[in-house]
């Protein structure tokens, strides 16, 4: 799942034979809407016909893509309503590199969905181009495909608010100090959902994660591919979990790594409350490891004393903007990295540290927003708006405020780091503007096969309870848990009891014959500060701010 910062202005708030195995029909969608359901299941079958026939017109990359041969690019056409398919269609922007071992080793194509929702799977094949070596194997055997969810970068993009606008800092104290705070990002937040609808026009209401698997069947069948390879992480655990539901019979393999609780109580209201939760135990965790390297930052020798210090930062920070942009808002979106991922430890303790050391510009330069870089900015903006728009209209929100309020009150009271931030981010979806579906009933159906589930026991984004509901729901899964760990995106890290049996999968179709508990990954060690173009450069992670 995909945070980012809040919103609000500064100050204020392919063959014949191989066609007719890639356009098997869909199982009708589950979760009640059962007519309009059968008609987006014979919608979603027609346009991978379509695909199929027409397949995938690979070029060059765009230069401004930033996607260097031998990766290539394309686009599927895909109908923006399912129960409509020969209505108006958008183009899903795609990459690919092929395996780069020989004909008789590949098997096919691999999918990627990093999470989000909002985030781009673009990026995945540069795992081959940048010699990653967890990925060496499986690159043999698979070409590797990204793509743009719908309302995403290059797939008929849509946007909420101006994105300068999105950016500009300071913002608002996400933690309200009186009624009349509360007052003032309940107008935000509403802003912000007519701005959505204003915005992003029809596509609007067809923003959903029910929509983005039937577009990932299109893929496949626009690829040649008989069945789907797919690794999804965070968010894209769910959408893994909606495509096995809607389409079992195309699953050939599938790795859900950091899991998002499918059920659908929890989608999407409930599921960020357990967010505050995690979020804050991962904090605490970070809190000791930065008290235990006191020696190379000076921040703090116990838990308390780093606790202690970042009230004070945040105090600061409140009362006089850092460099004039960075408030608690700022602080909040570039700490909660280190809950995220344990890469993220030691960068943010650096900046930190250098700024209690003197040095306000580290601090300002990684937290606070760069106007300058326009189309980063368009870029931010747009994933907030999608990650809005599919979890406002993917689901049912309560529409009280006093519920709203009541619960993040009492949340905010043990769990202070996250609530109130996480609580504005979602507000929107109180008072969404266009009609709010039923989450689907994720759950297997026949000729599904077994899939495989990645969880560490500590995970702030999707909390562990989210994979043992998943592999409750689907039928033959096995669950590897990575025990006292918590960085978001088990599979990216250097595991080789779970990089060992990613392997043995997606090369073999092997799993274990029941669940295995591995150890933890190492823990990260000091050092210094990254600058912001290095981690975007050096990082491929799930889809977070």
């Amino acid at each position: 799942m995909r945070r980012t910062a809040i919103f609000g202005a500064a100050g204020t708030l392919v063959t014949g034979a191989l066609i007719a195995g890639a356009i098997a029909a869909p199982v009708a969608t589950a979760g009640g809407r059962a007519s309009a359901g059968a008609a987006e299941a014979r919608g979603a079958q027609l346009a991978a016909a379509k695909a199929a026939k027409a397949g995938i017109d690979w070029k060059t990359c765009p230069a401004d893509w930033g996607f260097a041969s031998p990766i290539q690019c394309g686009y599927v056409k895909v109908p923006v309503d399912y129960s409509k398919p020969n209505g108006r269609t958008i183009k899903i922007a795609v990459d690919r590199i092929g395996n780069t071992g020989t004909a008789k080793e590949r098997q096919g194509s691999l999918v990627y969905n990093p999470g989000g929702p909002g985030g781009s799977g673009m990026r995945f094949p540069t795992r081959v181009t940048n010699k990653n070596p967890l990925w060496t194997k499986t690159s043999k055997a698979y070409d590797f495909v990204g793509f743009d969810p719908r309302g995403v970068g290059h797939s008929a993009p849509i946007s909420c608010m101006d994105p300068q606008e999105f950016v500009k800092a300071p913002k608002l104290d996400p933690v309200p100090d009186s009624e009349a705070d509360k007052r003032v990002q309940r107008k935000l937040a509403k802003e912000y959902a007519d701005g959505c609808k204003e915005r992003s026009g029809s596509l609007l209401r067809h923003m959903t994660t029910p929509n983005t698997a039937r577009d990932m069947d299109v893929i496949r069948a626009g690829l040649g591919d008989r069945k789907l390879n797919y690794l999804g992480v965070s968010y894209g655990t769910y959408l893994g979990g909606v495509y096995a539901t809607l389409f079992p019979t195309h699953v050939r393999r599938m790795i859900v790594d950091s899991v998002v609780d499918p059920s659908q109580d929890s989608i999407w209201y409930e599921a960020n409350l357990g967010q505050d939760v995690a979020f804050e135990m991962r904090w605490n965790d970070w809190k000791k490891w930065v008290a235990k390297n006191d020696a190379a930052y000076h921040i703090g020798d116990t838990p308390a004393e780093v606790q202690k210090q970042w009230e004070k930062l945040r105090a600061t920070a409140k009362k006089n903007p850092i460099g004039g942009v960075v408030g608690p808002a700022e602080l909040l979106g570039f700490f909660q990295s280190a809950p995220y991922y344990d890469s993220s430890w030691a960068p943010v303790a650096a900046v930190w540290s250098k700024y209690l050391a003197g040095d306000e510009k580290s601090l300002v330069e990684a937290a606070g927003p760069d106007m300058s870089d326009v189309a980063g900015n368009i870029s931010a903006e747009n994933g907030n708006a999608v990650y809005t728009a599919v979890e406002c209209t993917d689901a049912k929100w309560p529409t009280s405020w006093k519920k709203w309020d009541r619960d993040n009150t009492r949340l905010h009271k043990d769990y202070p780091f996250l609530t109130w931030s996480n609580a504005w981010m979602n507000l929107p979806c109180a008072t969404w503007g266009v009609p709010q579906q039923n989450a689907i009933n994720v759950k297997s159906h026949k000729g599904l096969p077994k899939t495989l589930i990645v969880q560490s026991t500590r995970d702030a984004a999707t909390p562990y309870s989210g994979a043992v509901e998943l592999h409750k729901r689907l039928k033959g899964s096995r669950l590897i848990t990575e025990k006292n760990a918590g960085s978001h995106g088990v599979t990216g890290l250097l595991n080789a009891c779970v990089n060992s049996r990613v392997d043995d999968y997606l090369l073999k179709g092997k799993v274990d014959a029941k669940d295995v508990t591995c150890a933890p990954h190492a823990t990260p060690q000091p050092a210094p500060a990254a600058s912001k173009a290095t981690a975007k450069a050096a990082l491929d992670l799930p889809a977070a701010p």
